[in-house]
């Protein structure tokens, strides 16, 4: 039987530099080096306007919104890396996933993208708690505004600032692992869902 198991890594923040982006493309790399087929995007590469009802009803979606739903709907898992701003989402992050509801195809269920996924959450910051308390901001918007499944646990890089090596890897080995355990149960969980 073949694994149609695919994951999709992104990060709540569109800046060069990233730490977020970084715990994401790690995150790309893992999945691959241990046979799980996985993508990286860049929401830079996806430029929305602040939702407005005043635009989706004039103009609909913006084209971008529709480009990441499908992206979603290939991939039978997602981790998001989500910088944490003010103890909360960041704007770039909210603004994309509101829009990304907003699309809905004919015969298809109120965020059906969301409700057919598994999702995961990581987090980096030069702060000491690695973003763990914009998490559950990310959890209530997924779980409960948007019907989604999100594993329980979850990753954090504190210090990111001075937490990768040049080739993007952790210098914290024991951190590495538990990502790449958190990926692997990622993917167990969204072969489960998908059969």
């Amino acid at each position: 039987m073949t694994d149609t198991t695919r994951l999709l890594f992104f990060a709540g923040s569109a800046r060069t530099g990233s730490f977020n982006k970084k715990v994401a493309r790690l995150g790309t790399r893992i999945a691959e080096a241990n046979g799980i087929h996985s993508a990286f995007a860049d929401l830079g590469d996806y430029p929305m306007p602040l939702y407005n009802g005043d635009i989706e009803k004039n103009e609909g979606p913006p084209e971008n919104a529709r480009k990441l739903k499908a992206l979603f709907a290939l991939h039978t898992g997602i981790l998001i890396a989500s910088p944490e701003y003010n103890a909360s989402i960041s704007p770039l992050l909210k603004n994309t996933l509101d829009w990304v509801s907003r699309v809905r195809d004919e015969g298809e269920g109120m965020n059906e993208v969301y409700r057919t996924r598994v999702f995961a959450l990581a987090s980096a910051t030069p702060g000491g708690m690695g973003g763990l308390r914009g998490l559950y901001t990310v959890r209530h918007v997924l779980e409960l505004g948007l019907g989604a499944l999100v594993l329980p646990e979850q990753f954090a890089v504190p210090r990111a600032n001075t937490a990768f090596e040049e080739n993007g890897h952790l210098k914290d080995l024991a951190a590495q692992e538990r990502y790449k355990d958190l990926i692997e149960k990622l993917a167990r969980a969204a072969r489960v869902l998908h059969g």
